[in-house]
């Protein structure tokens, strides 16, 4: 069977509180879902803005297709979310409020072969905030353990 690809950003959920999730399709081309199979991509440093009334994903990394010619993807390129009118109303309000960002939590591929990105509204976290955060990770690990 076809192994599923889920491709995390790890920085996320320390970098930030997130609030509300949202599963978007992806506009691609040409070999850029090939590359996502393979598990070549990185949400590392991507994070979504409006254009307009459109929702993109930008900085996310999706490595060059091994097996492309000439006509192979641009690793870097702004990638369109597809999300329904309402959605995109309820993030364009919340993303104008002062402290709301939307960023890339999950790229994975759905039954039916489609790549997926989840995205959240999410808050930035202070310093203290994620020490808190480490703490609470912890002390769970030990709550586990006896």
């Amino acid at each position: 069977m076809e192994q599923s690809v889920k491709i995390r950003n790890k920085r996320a959920s320390h970098e930030y509180f997130l609030i509300q999730e949202y599963t978007a399709g992806i506009l691609l081309v040409g070999t850029e879902i090939k590359s996502i199979r393979d598990g070549t991509a990185s949400l590392a440093d991507a994070y979504c803005s409006f254009t307009g009334t459109e929702l993109f994903v930008r900085n996310m990394h999706i490595a060059e297709y091994s097996f492309g010619t000439h006509y192979n993807h641009e690793p870097k390129r702004d990638r369109k979310l597809l999300l329904t009118k309402r959605e995109l109303k309820k993030l364009a309000v919340k993303v104008k409020e002062r402290g709301f960002t939307i960023i890339p939590v999950l790229l994975f591929i759905n039954d039916n072969g489609l790549a997926k990105l989840t995205i959240a509204l999410a808050r930035g976290k202070h310093a203290y905030d994620k020490r808190e955060t480490l703490k609470q990770r912890d002390h769970m690990r030990e709550m586990e353990r006896t």
